[in-house]
C-alpha cells in the first residue's frame, strides 16, 4: 500500500484530497493537516441545522460536506489526519464495519500511547483517555469501490471557534457547548503541557499503521490527483451539495388543513439522529428526511429509508418493519444506530 505524507494544503483540499484519491484507485494512507481553517459537516447531517454559516462566512472560514459520516467539526492546522483509503474487496480489511473501526482505531492510539498518553478506541467511532475524555473523533464511508476511514490527532484544538462554528438556539446555550467541550474533549496540550514535534507525531504515527497495514511505499502527489482535486472541487463546494440534505418539505408546523411537519431527535449510541416529516391526516408518513452525526454504509441507502416510508402508516410498527427491511435488501451497516432508533426518532416527533 501508498504512503502520501502531506504537509499542509489549502483548507479544503485536506478532505478533497481522500476524495479525489477514493476515485482514482489509491490504496494507502494518507497524513496531512489544513493551512486554514475549515468547517466540516457529515454526509448525513443537515448543513443549516449543524453550522452558523452566517458565521463562516464573516469569519471566512470554508464549510463542505465530507462523504464520510461523523458530525460538524472545525479543523486547523493543529490537528493531524490519518486517512486510509482501500478497494472494499481487499481482503487485508475486516468487511463488518464495526470491526474496521476498531481494527483502524489502533495506529492512533498506539500513536497516543507512544506521547505518554493513555488512550483507547470506545465504540462507536470515538478514542478516549483513561478519565474517559474524548481525544479524536473519526468517521468513514464508502466512495465508489472504495472505503475511507479518517480522524485526526488533536495537538491542540480552538475551543471558541468550534463553539462559534456550531448552530445554537442562543448564545446561552453556546456557552453550554463551549463548557461541555472544556470538560469533555482533550488534546495532546493539555494531557502533556506541551505539543510535541509534529515531525516526530507523524513518524509514529505512520509506524503504528505499518503494523496493521504492512510496508507503506510513499509516494508524491502527481498532476493526476491535481487534477482530481480541482475537478471534484466545483460540486464540493457548491451549494447544491452543501445543502443536500436541507428538508425538502416547507417548514412550519401547520401546512393546510390535514396537513402538518414533524421534527424528530434522538441520540442514539452511535450519534445523532433527526427526522423531518410530513404527515397527512395525523395517519401517513407524505413526505421524510432523516439526518444526522452517524456513520452509514452505504451511503446512498439512507435515500431508501426514507423512499420506503413514503405513503406508510405513520405507525411504530409499520415504520420499523419497513426500515428493517430496507436495512436488509441494503445490507446497510450503521453502527450504534438501528431501525428501532430510527423508528423513534420518527414516532417521537413533534
Amino acid at each position: 500500500m501508498n504512503l502520501l505524507k502531506l504537509e499542509k494544503l489549502p483548507g479544503q483540499d485536506s478532505m478533497l484530497i481522500f476524495h479525489a484519491l477514493a476515485r482514482l484507485g489509491y490504496e494507502g494512507l494518507i497524513v496531512v493537516s489544513p493551512a486554514q481553517p475549515l468547517a466540516s459537516i457529515g454526509y448525513f447531517q443537515d448543513a443549516e441545522k449543524e453550522i452558523d454559516l452566517d458565521y463562516c462566512r464573516n469569519a471566512k472560514i470554508s464549510v463542505m460536506r465530507r462523504e464520510v459520516g461523523g458530525g460538524a467539526t472545525y479543523l486547523d492546522e493543529n490537528q493531524i489526519f490519518y486517512q486510509v483509503i482501500w478497494n472494499s474487496k481487499n481482503p487485508k480489511f475486516p468487511h463488518n464495519i464495526k470491526e474496521i473501526f476498531e481494527y483502524l482505531s489502533a495506529p492512533p492510539c498506539e500513536t497516543y500511547i507512544k506521547f505518554g498518553i493513555k488512550a483507547s478506541f470506545r465504540a462507536e467511532n470515538d478514542i478516549i483517555t483513561d478519565k474517559g475524555k474524548k481525544i479524536a473523533g473519526e468517521g468513514g464511508g464508502d466512495i465508489g469501490d472504495s472505503m475511507v476511514f479518517v480522524g485526526g490527532i488533536l495537538m491542540d484544538f480552538d475551543y471558541i471557534t468550534m463553539s462559534r462554528v456550531l448552530k445554537v438556539p442562543d448564545e446561552k446555550f453556546r456557552d453550554k457547548i463551549y463548557k461541555s467541550m472544556e470538560e469533555n474533549l482533550t488534546t495532546m496540550k493539555r494531557e502533556l503541557g506541551m505539543i510535541p514535534p509534529r515531525e516526530d507525531i507523524i513518524r509514529v504515527l505512520i509506524t503504528s499503521f505499518e503494523k496493521i497495514l504492512g510496508r507503506l511505499d510513499p509516494i508524491d502527489i502527481d498532476n493526476g490527483t491535481i487534477g482530481k482535486i480541482r475537478e471534484i472541487e466545483k460540486w464540493f463546494m457548491s451549494d447544491e451539495f452543501l445543502h443536500k440534505k436541507t428538508p425538502r418539505i416547507p417548514q412550519g408546523v401547520k401546512i393546510k388543513e390535514g396537513i402538518e411537519i414533524l421534527y424528530g431527535l434522538y441520540k442514539a449510541k452511535g450519534g445523532l439522529i433527526r427526522s423531518a416529516e410530513e404527515i397527512e391526516d395525523k395517519k401517513r408518513i407524505k413526505d421524510i428526511v432523516v439526518s444526522g452525526d452517524f456513520n452509514l454504509f452505504p451511503k446512498d441507502a439512507l435515500s431508501d429509508v426514507e423512499d420506503s416510508l413514503k405513503n406508510k402508516e405513520f405507525e411504530e410498527n409499520v415504520i420499523r418493519k419497513e426500515v428493517e427491511k430496507t436495512y436488509a435488501t441494503r445490507k446497510i451497516e450503521s453502527p450504534g444506530v438501528g431501525p428501532k432508533d430510527i423508528t423513534k426518532t420518527i414516532i417521537e416527533a413533534h
